[in-house]
């Protein structure tokens, strides 16, 4: 079965002309309890800065997607995740990698949110205000959306 591959900028040719290693991510989509998602800015530096995401990073080697993801939250956020549900994974091709998206929902968590990167945050809701999008965030909301409308089948966005 061909998994559906989620292609950033396809006009753009990608990096190396030898098959490319997937670099697996892991994801968190913080819940608050009246239905708010937390999305940050990419800090300064980093690739698609100023971009908002989901917060989670890289998987580094031997760790779990919930240990990256657990990592990665106080790293970056200072907030350490309750229980961590992993619910689905998604195929991202930027033109400078290729990424895995492991992606979970977190409805609890300790520690007061700090940026520790210099990046800001917003709580948002569907659609998101906030702009520009990471381009791998857009599969996520998709996902979202498509969660929401199974669960309220009359909602209306």
């Amino acid at each position: 079965m061909n998994e559906p591959l989620w292609r950033v900028d396809p006009e753009r040719a990608r990096a190396g002309s030898a098959p490319r290693t997937e670099m697996a991510v892991a994801v968190g989509v913080l819940l608050a309890s009246g239905g708010e998602f937390l999305l940050t800015s990419r800090p300064p530096g980093k690739v698609y800065a100023g971009y908002w995401e989901f917060p989670g990073g890289k998987i580094e080697r031997g760790e779990t997607v919930e240990q990256a993801l657990r990592r990665e939250l106080q790293e970056e956020i200072g907030v350490t995740p309750g229980a961590v549900q992993p619910c689905k994974s998604i195929l991202v091709d930027y033109p400078h990698a290729l990424v895995r998206l492991h992606i979970c929902k977190v409805f609890r968590w300790s520690g007061a949110l700090q940026m520790l990167e210099g990046q800001q945050f917003c709580w948002e809701r569907l659609p998101p205000r906030c702009t520009p999008l990471l381009p791998g965030s857009l599969p996520v909301l998709q996902w979202l959306e498509t969660e929401r409308c199974q669960r309220d089948p009359g909602s209306v966005s």
